[in-house]
């Protein structure tokens, strides 16, 4: 509320009042959150020095004097080499096998190339040397008063004869042999003897002719 809207004479008279306690517990407060503040920093600072404050060690309860150790060898600082991949060195030989490879296909490209030029030229040098050479000669004319007319043959027609057909003796025999076996009727069987008569006296005759 604003001091137009305040109309008891009370009201105006405790307003300055509240406004200074309200700015005196604000003062206050503040006071209270420095000092916490102070006191925590100087804490965290006495407990960075204490860590930093080395604790030396007593000597032994005894009469003897302390021993001087050895102090250990010295080591040289390493010094770093550089890795060396075998995928790295099989590339470079790999890149140097290939460019071998095209150096050669140039090469073979190129001997190629010149030696169907020398062929070349060679082929042209025998062609001016016979040309050189060549006698020309004039081609007969035709006869035209006397045309070639084809006429027919004299000779006479030829003559078909049957082809002879040797067969082998154990051959036909083989085969009379397969017809029988697969002859069943008893009236078959008797007609056996002729028909192997009959096979032989064929063989016989063709022998003879």
């Amino acid at each position: 509320m604003s001091c137009n809207d305040m109309s008891g004479p009370s009201q105006l008279q405790h307003l300055p009042s509240s406004v200074e306690k309200a700015e005196a517990l604000y003062q206050q407060r503040g006071q209270l959150k420095e000092e916490q503040l102070m006191k925590k920093i100087q804490k965290l600072v006495g407990e960075e020095e204490k860590l930093r404050m080395p604790i030396a060690q007593g000597l032994p309860w005894t009469t003897d004097e302390p021993k001087c150790l050895i102090k250990p060898p010295v080591k040289k600082n390493t010094i770093p080499i550089d890795l060396k991949l075998h995928s790295d060195i099989r590339a470079v030989e790999r890149a140097r096998f290939a460019h071998q490879v095209a150096e050669k296909g140039r090469l073979i490209k190129q001997y190629k190339m010149e030696r169907e030029r020398q062929q070349k030229l060679e082929e042209e040098e025998e062609i001016k040397r016979l040309r050189k050479e060549l006698i020309p000669k004039a081609q007969l004319m035709p006869y035209f008063d006397r045309p070639f007319v084809p006429r027919r043959s004299e000779k006479q027609p030829t003559v078909p004869r049957e082809p002879k057909f040797c067969i082998p003796r154990h051959k036909t025999i083989k085969c009379c042999r397969m017809s029988c076996n697969d002859m069943s009727g008893p009236s078959q069987l008797q007609h056996l003897p002729s028909s192997i008569e009959k096979a032989e006296a064929l063989y016989k005759n063709r022998i003879l002719q």
